[in-house]
């Protein structure tokens, strides 16, 4: 057999053109030398640029997250989330039977698929059959129908029970069910992405202890990360959770979140170099605290109308309508953005976001104090010796002085801040009370116990007024702050509720959004970009169609920080 002929033919080959070389008279050696030593190098030259032409940079499973968020978390529970901690964690820890791709489109996640019946009313939903909760229990419709129907028993407060409202759920089988609508709502769909939770954990529990348990912060969900430690202070609360993937197509090795209870406390520890991710630095320190070379700022516009609520059963000054339009009036929107948000954000005067960023309301070159004046005194408004307006109403000498109540952000704060002062400076008393935002929601939003509420309002990526302005949604857990009722914007909310066509439904919308803004029940004030500041070691999947900051998180599974350089032949999509 000749099977070593060929090693042996080349290496007489090489060793005959050595010789050669050696042999060669020395001029000749010389350059024989420089010319063989020269086709190595081309030769060698050559590999490595055809393996930089085909080699790709491929994600591998490893590396950590250290992501910052301002707040404590209370309810990582999707029935009962309300704050930005509680919705980040939610988002993390539970999933959906929908969820929304990397193109801003919702797709089936939990579900295999939905199906919806012609008339509009009617979901059929099927399940996956391996779906399980991070402590392995199998995930079935009966997860789906008990969460949803939590989020509807209206003595548990859901936020969502709105969204739920004459919504029916029917169990066909263990893994397929119906959702049910009284009324065909084409944005309905959106609802599936909340997180479903695990009735075998909380069905135990009476409905009175779901809000005081341990488990709203200790959670077993079904998301992408599982919660693996809690991390308290001697006060007993939370500062840091730690995440570890708990789905094999998620990249990052583990995901460790860092909360801090203002932003002052995040944006010291973002100096420190402690975090690699966070949406909660302050517009104004992103230029100062962000160095361009290290870190991206992923700017994204979110349907959330920042606004001042009303609440006209607090004050009889309130009522009157000339004197909303003067606090209207004295209001510079543009000039709100660029201070406040550092020109993250648009200006707006109405319910309904702008669909266009770089939207900015008309310049108002008015004497703003003059016309104000003019205003109020026309109503028989005049001002006291303190400088201050008054008028007699029902025999009583009623003072233009209100209280505005606020989260203790310094968004929040800053933007108190700025009206407070426009509003003074034409004769209007003013103070701000700030309160942490979970007690801002327990003692004020929910009895409404304010008389002018400065909050942020988050809408869908359809966005539907109804749940903020119709008149049914006035008590809490409704989210119509105002307690705002208007017979005519009912109907138009409704029936923008039920319309087929996107067409008519916007145009209701529209309509409602112009009486809405005519008749003061809130002054809005701007819609706020998400600036997301992120490390440049870690590359996050695109984030389109976000209505909400929690959704950046949607496909963190296709997040990664390790990588290695490999031939395509050699890649895995199993890693």
């Amino acid at each position: 057999m000749n099977i070593g002929t060929p090693s042996r033919s080349r290496g007489q080959w090489f060793g005959r053109l050595i010789n050669r070389i050696e042999s060669a008279r020395p001029s000749d050696r010389l350059i024989l030398r420089s010319l063989f030593f020269a086709a190595v190098g081309c030769f060698v030259w050559g590999i490595f640029l055809y393996n930089q032409a085909f080699v790709v940079s491929t994600p591998v499973p490893g590396g950590t997250v250290v992501e910052g968020v301002v707040g404590i978390p209370r309810f990582v529970n999707p029935v009962l989330a309300v704050t930005r901690a509680d919705q980040d964690m939610s988002a993390l820890l539970f999933s959906g039977l929908m969820k929304i791709n990397t193109e801003g489109i919702l797709i089936p996640d939990l579900a295999e698929s939905i199906t919806r019946s012609d008339d509009g009313k009617t979901y059929n939903i099927i399940m996956r059959r391996d779906n399980l909760f991070h402590d392995g229990t199998p995930l079935t419709a009966r997860d789906v129908a008990f969460t949803i129907g939590l989020i509807q028993n209206p003595d548990l407060k859901s936020p969502l029970r709105g969204n739920w409202a004459g919504v029916t759920v029917e169990e066909i089988s263990e893994y397929e069910l119906n959702i049910v609508l009284d009324e065909a709502y084409t944005p309905f769909i959106e609802n599936f992405t909340v997180g479903i939770i695990p009735r075998h954990i909380w069905s135990e529990l009476p409905l009175e202890q779901i809000p005081f348990s341990q488990r709203n912060t200790e959670p077993v969900g079904s998301g992408p990360f599982s919660l693996e430690k809690v991390v308290r202070n001697d006060a007993g609360l939370i500062e840091v959770y730690e995440l570890e993937r708990a789905e094999s197509d998620v990249k990052l090795e583990a995901l460790t979140i860092r909360f801090y209870q203002n932003e002052d406390d995040l944006t010291k520890a973002f100096s420190e170099g402690k975090l690699t991710s966070t949406t909660n630095l302050r517009a104004a320190d992103i230029a100062t605290l962000v160095d361009s070379n290290v870190y991206n700022i992923v700017e994204k516009p979110l349907p959330r109308v920042f606004a001042l609520f009303f609440n006209q059963n607090k004050s009889v000054a309130l009522r009157d309508a000339a004197v909303r339009e003067a606090l209207d009036l004295a209001i510079d929107r543009n000039a709100l953005v660029d201070t406040v948000l550092s020109g993250y954000g648009v200006p707006t005067d109405t319910p309904l976001p702008p669909t266009n960023t770089d939207n900015t309301l008309p310049s108002r070159n008015i004497d703003v104090v003059a016309e104000t004046t003019r205003i109020l005194t026309r109503a028989g408004w005049q001002k006291n010796q303190n400088g201050v307006f008054e008028k007699r109403i029902d025999g009583n000498a009623v003072t233009l002085a209100f209280t505005v109540r606020t989260a203790h952000t310094d968004l929040l704060a800053d933007t108190a801040g700025s009206v407070i002062e426009a509003w003074r400076a034409i004769g209007i008393q003013v103070d701000i009370e700030k309160y942490e935002q979970s007690d801002l929601l327990q003692a004020v939003i929910r009895p409404r116990d304010f008389e002018i509420l400065l909050f942020g309002l988050d809408m869908n990526r359809t966005v539907d007024l109804y749940p903020f302005w119709h008149s049914s949604q006035r008590e809490d857990p409704g989210l119509n702050i105002a307690q705002y009722a208007n017979i005519e914007v009912d109907n138009l909310l409704a029936d923008a509720r039920t319309a087929t066509s996107s067409n008519e439904r916007d145009q209701k919308a529209v309509t409602a959004m112009n009486i809405i803004k005519n008749e003061r029940p809130a002054l809005f004030l701007f819609v706020p970009s998400l600036p997301y500041v992120v490390h440049k070691d870690v590359s996050t999947a695109p984030m389109e169609g976000l209505s909400k900051p929690h959704e950046r998180f949607m496909n963190i599974e296709s997040w990664f920080v390790a990588r290695e350089d490999r031939w395509p032949i050699f890649n895995n999509s199993n890693d």
